[in-house]
């Protein structure tokens, strides 16, 4: 090719440089510039493109000769103009490096040049933070280094490109929430906000993640607030806020944004959400019974009143909201026929709204195909496990038995785990390496309906109930034929869940009266593990001031369910024992928790000394093994022990609990029937001060229990997990026989 073939015919030299720059075929193109500079040595734009050859080809100080050659004699004006044009071609190359080539690499050599020759340039230092995250670089050294929060700080009217800013603010927080650096770059990013909306959710979206992925609360507090500035009576910030501020057991705040919730809420369905946020701070800590139970009736009505109106035209985020409000209806009494009736119409209400906004994807799923397994009985039962418990939580922790002995022939296993916890866990790495197909989530219940309907899942077991909302959408979509509730709090009243699994005492004979759900008991128990891992102990009666020969009851419950008529039981039991003390451990406020037994201890004449509180311990094996320390534990009501009570029993140790006629209420009192146990089992208030008394009095009583106790590990179906499997798995197969009986055409 010639100089005169060159100045004959730009159109047709240019088109092919570009073609070899597109086909990385830089020599040619290199050849090309360079015969356009001999032949036009006054065109600027030939220097700006040989540069950039040289640049793609790594040969740095080529590409800043040739543009250095260019400027040589130029006037200021002249030179600030060049200038401009060779950021240009730089820019739009450094782009389609990272768009159309996807080398983020050579992306960021390019913009480190515009940097040198722009140095102030904010918005290709932006460009820099998004392809440093590519690039795995540490973002945080990268934000200091590179002087952004400095420039955003002190330039309040710099010409920073919003979507670009938000674009790289969502890419910083995604990939690195908890460095310090992104904190106070998402806080410099407040005086350049033109769209109020667009940070909110970033921000706001973040912290949630933060929260609830990564344990964080108080730094999803922190971020939160800063989306507050810019809106501070949005309702669906503080609604985030106060749930932070209580998972960080800061109660009082949590409470006080909680009632500024209700104080703003203009819809019904909000009113319901933020009462239910209160109710979640006073019950949290422990101590505001008084307060909490005249906001429950106040819910009641808001309960009753919504489910008169039937709305079916609510914001998802309002339908997600609604799931859990029915939560502490068992806390406060112990009425399953009144409080079973509102928890239906709520879930009724929910998942007509979720069928309506979902439409298509859920006539999508009632239209589906049978499955391989349903035509051919050779093949496994496909069963799906969901939940955001699978992990060292008290469903992890008595589900994994259930998950080690399933035959892997009848029945493939997936796991759909919701809200993915993003940290370090090994129950929960375990059961991911127990399933034949993990699928992780954060918080979308329709995403993950999706893939629970793609896997052809034929029956979905759901161990969540109400206590996630995401959880609750999934389950109303229906995405399996055939679905059930176990284990999980209680079951959920949602009109798509076909079965709940029971046992012949976890539930009355009466129960199908107020169940929607077709009640399916198990022959035994509803629950059995193997057992528990044990540690060493770390409490000493020494330590705690407290002789030898004196007699310990022990309660180890969340504040939730320190009900104060059964706490003053405890405490009559408490006065009738010389020489005995009260252990209560729990999460709750320290202050309030120990102000509501005080108080009660001294209107009971009980003296406040004979009171010891613990503290929480951070291994299971460890709080298992403290719970060695006890004489007698003494179990809540109307909500009951669950784990607490299995470990109990496992560790040999006498337990006093009053049954009632809900399943919270009977759960301690189906476990002890499992293990041949039926001294402690009160029927009456009466009866559970009684048996309390009897046991604190009588040492070889207390033995003989602890003896059974301990003889029930080798026959107790409570601690036969490997049969328990078993009928769990018949009961599965006969659940699937009842459905293709019933659709034999599908």
């Amino acid at each position: 090719m010639t100089a005169k073939y060159l100045l004959t015919e730009p159109a047709s030299w240019q088109q092919k440089a570009q073609e070899c720059l597109i086909r990385a075929e830089y020599s040619q193109a290199e050849s090309l510039y360079e015969q356009a500079i001999e032949a036009e040595p006054e065109t600027k734009s030939h220097y700006w493109n040989l540069g950039l050859i040289f640049l793609l080809q790594g040969k740095e100080v080529e590409a800043q000769t040739a543009w250095l050659l260019a400027m040589t004699e130029g006037e200021p004006e002249q030179v600030d103009l060049w200038t401009v044009q060779l950021l240009e071609v730089l820019q739009i190359e450094a782009e389609r490096q990272r768009l159309e080539v996807g080398n983020y690499s050579m992306a960021w050599a390019i913009r480190q040049h515009i940097r040198e020759i722009q140095p102030t340039n904010i918005n290709n230092l932006l460009h820099l933070i998004g392809l440093s995250i590519l690039l795995e670089k540490d973002v945080g050294e990268e934000i200091t280094s590179l002087g952004v929060i400095e420039m955003l700080k002190s330039e309040a009217s710099i010409d920073v490109d919003f979507e670009l800013l938000m674009q790289v603010l969502k890419s910083v927080l995604d990939y690195a929430p908890l460095n310090p650096a992104t904190f106070e770059f998402t806080e410099v990013c407040l005086p350049h906000v033109c769209n109020e909306q667009v940070f909110i959710e970033i921000v706001v979206l973040a912290a949630v993640e933060i929260a609830h992925l990564l344990l964080r609360s108080r730094l999803a507090i922190d971020f939160t607030n800063l989306a507050l500035r810019l809106d501070e009576k949005n309702l669906g910030i503080l609604q985030h806020l106060a749930g932070f501020y209580q998972d960080s057991k800061q109660y009082d705040e949590g409470i006080k944004v909680a009632k500024l919730c209700y104080s703003l809420s203009e819809e019904l369905a909000d009113k319901v959400f933020a009462n239910h946020k209160i109710l979640r701070g006073l019950m949290s800590a422990g101590g505001y019974w008084e307060e909490a139970g005249a906001l429950m009736g106040r819910h009641k009505l808001l309960i009753d009143l919504l489910a008169t109106q039937q709305p079916t035209s609510l914001h998802p985020i309002r339908v997600h909201n609604l799931f859990v409000t029915p939560f502490f209806l068992p806390y406060f009494q112990d009425d399953p026929n009144n409080n079973r009736k509102l928890q239906n119409q709520v879930a009724q209400l929910c998942q007509t709204n979720v069928q309506v906004y979902a439409k298509e994807q859920a006539e999508r799923y009632r239209q589906r195909p049978l499955s391989t397994s349903s035509v051919n009985s050779d093949k496994p039962l496909k069963i799906g496990y969901i939940s955001h418990c699978l992990r060292r939580h008290s469903v992890g922790w008595l589900a994994r038995w259930l998950f080690q002995y399933h035959n892997r022939e009848r029945f493939q296993l997936h796991g759909y785990f919701m809200i993915y916890k993003q940290t370090s866990d090994s129950l929960q790495e375990w059961y991911v390496s127990q399933v034949d197909k993990a699928q992780t989530s954060k918080f979308s219940g329709s995403e993950m309906a999706e893939k629970i309907y793609d896997d052809e899942i034929d029956i979905l077991i759901d161990l969540d109930s109400i206590t996630l909302d995401a959880t609750c959408e999934v389950m109303s979509l229906k995405p399996a034929p055939v679905q059930v509730t176990w284990l999980g709090w209680d079951a959920s009243g949602l009109p798509a869940v076909d079965y709940f699994i029971a046992d012949p005492y976890v539930l009355p004979e009466s129960a199908q009266n107020y169940y929607s759900e077709k009640i399916w008991r198990l022959p035994q128990t509803y629950i059995a593990v193997d057992g528990f891992e044990v540690n060493v102990p770390t409490l000493r009666r020494d330590r705690l001031d407290i002789s030898s020969d004196s007699v310990i009851y022990l309660s180890a419950q969340s504040g939730y369910k320190r009900h104060p008529d059964t706490a003053r039981l405890q405490m009559k039991i408490l006065k009738e024992v010389p020489n005995s003390y009260f252990l209560i451990k729990g999460n709750a406020d320290e202050e309030s928790i120990k102000n509501f037994f005080f108080q009660l201890a001294e209107s009971e004449g009980v003296e406040c000394d004979r009171l010891r509180f613990l503290p929480e311990v951070a291994l299971e094996g460890v709080h298992r093994a403290n719970l060695g320390i006890a004489d007698v534990v003494l179990d809540t009501y109307p909500y009951n022990g669950a784990t607490t009570t299995l470990e109990t029993l496992w560790m040999g140790i006498p337990l006093v609990t009053r049954v009632g006629e809900q399943f919270a209420a009977r759960n301690s009192y189906t476990m002890m029937m499992n293990v041949g146990v039926t001294e402690g089992i009160a029927w009456t208030d009466e009866e559970y001060v009684e048996w309390g008394i009897r046991l604190g009095q009588d040492p070889a009583l207390r033995q003989q229990v602890a003896w059974r106790l301990w003889r029930s590990r080798q026959t107790s179906p409570l601690w036969n997990a490997k049969h328990f499997t078993l009928e769990m798995e018949n009961a599965y197969e006969q659940m699937w026989a009842k459905y293709i009986n019933k659709n034999p055409t599908k």
